[in-house]
């Protein structure tokens, strides 16, 4: 259970009765600082909700007849609250979600899910992290839908910073952290893990040749046949070469 002071008022907007009222009930069960102070079966319902109720977070489906979820929000002249989206899943959507540090809950949504989304909303009013940026979420989402993800927000410490791909030259795991180096020498340590990095990046440029490492294939420099294998990257860091994806990783390399 949640042990957080902080109340947030919440509007929920889902045209799907059902998935409303479970919705509703999981929140009051797992999270009792979760202040239900609207219900919304359609996006125009949910768009007077926020306009009135004026929510701390918004639980928003995508899908919507007549008004999606993208569209709910264009039309929020300014967006002051925290958005987290509730989806069946869809493979675009989803990685749209994760390279612009946008929180998301995949149907049907799991209690501890659903406190984990909560939490970091608290954790972001409290550090006074920025809400939402929906334009660059919108052009992320045709970006992944083209494979042309040239930009990815990425949950720091200090709250989001914003990475253009072709800088980042390899990244190393930290359990669910990782830290990700990049051209001139800069290094940044983000709340997200490798295997979130890897499936926001273009895989035909990005490739994981060890569980703990993820590489940017422009910037190999040597490889070493020494010690089963290993790569020495542009910034002269080495990285690991696991043997059953070694055949893998040349073929990557001479195309």
């Amino acid at each position: 259970m949640l042990t957080e002071v902080t109340t947030l008022r919440a509007v929920l907007i889902d045209d799907e009765v059902n998935c409303l009222q479970m919705l509703e009930w999981e929140l009051r069960e797992s999270c009792p600082n979760v202040e239900i102070v609207r219900t919304c079966p359609s996006g125009k319902a949910g768009l007077m909700a926020i306009k009135e109720e004026k929510p701390d977070v918004v639980f928003l489906d995508i899908e919507m007849p007549y008004l999606n979820g993208f569209e709910v929000l264009e039309l929020v002249p300014s967006i002051d609250f925290d958005v987290i989206f509730t989806t069946a899943y869809d493979k675009f959507a989803v990685r749209a979600f994760k390279s612009s540090a946008t929180d998301y809950l995949l149907k049907p949504i799991e209690a501890d899910d659903l406190q984990k989304a909560v939490e970091k909303v608290v954790e972001k009013r409290e550090q006074r992290i920025p809400t939402t940026d929906i334009k660059f979420l919108l052009q992320q989402l045709e970006d992944v839908k083209n494979n042309k993800v040239s930009k990815v927000a990425l949950p720091t410490l200090e709250g989001v910073t914003f990475i253009n791909t072709e800088e980042i030259i390899c990244a190393e795991s930290d359990k669910n952290y990782c830290y990700i180096f990049l051209t001139g020498d800069r290094k940044f340590f983000v709340s997200k893990s490798l295997k979130d990095l890897s499936d926001i990046l273009d895989p035909t440029v990005f490739f994981r040749p060890h569980n703990s490492h993820l590489i940017n294939l422009q910037y190999v420099k040597n490889y070493f046949k020494a010690d089963g294998g290993y790569l020495v990257m542009e910034n002269d860091r080495t990285v690991k070469i696991s043997r059953s994806r070694k055949d893998k990783l040349f073929e990557l390399l001479s195309m």
